[in-house]
């Protein structure tokens, strides 16, 4: 097959996606949503990662433009999968409803919150947060500084400095004595140091005070371990 015929083909799959993707949107709503989430669900058990990457990186947005909690939750279900490229495109995805439905995510976000699981998801959910600044990202970071998980608690200290609300620091200032330790990345070297350092650091950061280290400077430059951004 010339270049040229190979050209035509993708060409014509584009136009019938586009033909498909609308002829779904097209219908019942309820439908629409019963058939997302038995998908998403479907492919975070495959295992050939290629397979599921296709799959969950297309459903990521397909889901994001149907409204709804039960989306909500699929989305941060896509979220919480291994491979980056999947989280990055759910995290996008999720990015924009945020935009035009804060009060569903969030409410997503509390509902896995409660659930406790969907640890990987956790770690990238603060960032949204930060992202969209709405005024209940501060009571949720709290929910995320509280969690049991360090990697978790680390992606919120990072938040809350992105964030710079000031209501945050007793928060932090909770957690200055903890000893666990996470693994950073900076460039290309792997550093550890503990949530409390890392707290320690985000509170001089919201009181304005330089960092002796850097490590808050443009928003951070660093990011816990796993966290697919």
């Amino acid at each position: 097959m010339s270049a040229q015929k190979h050209l035509q083909a993708v060409l014509d799959a584009e136009r019938a996606l586009r033909e498909a993707e609308a002829a779904l949107l097209d219908e019942p709503e309820k439908a629409v949503v019963d058939a997302l989430e038995s998908a998403v669900k479907e492919a975070k058990s495959i295992e050939d990662l290629d397979e599921a990457t296709l799959r969950l990186e297309r459903l990521a947005d397909l889901c994001a433009q149907v409204p709804g909690p039960r989306m909500a939750d699929a989305l941060i279900a896509i979220l919480d999968h291994d491979e980056p490229r999947v989280r990055v495109s759910a995290g996008e995805a999720l990015l924009d409803v945020a935009y035009d439905y804060y009060a569903e995510v969030a409410r997503a976000i509390d509902r896995t919150l409660d659930d406790g699981r969907a640890v990987r998801a956790l770690a990238e959910l603060p960032f949204l947060l930060a992202e969209v600044g709405e005024p209940s990202a501060t009571p949720l970071l709290r929910r995320f500084l509280a969690h049991p998980d360090a990697t978790v608690v680390a992606a919120a200290i990072e938040a809350a400095v992105e964030l710079g609300d000031p209501e945050l620091a007793s928060a932090l200032e909770s957690l200055a004595g903890d000893e666990r330790e996470v693994a950073e990345e900076d460039f290309e070297e792997e550093t550890a140091a503990t949530l409390g350092d890392l707290a320690t650091d985000a509170l001089e950061a919201l009181r304005g005070r330089p960092e002796p280290d850097g490590r808050f400077d443009q928003g951070l430059g660093r990011a816990p371990k796993g966290r697919g951004r």
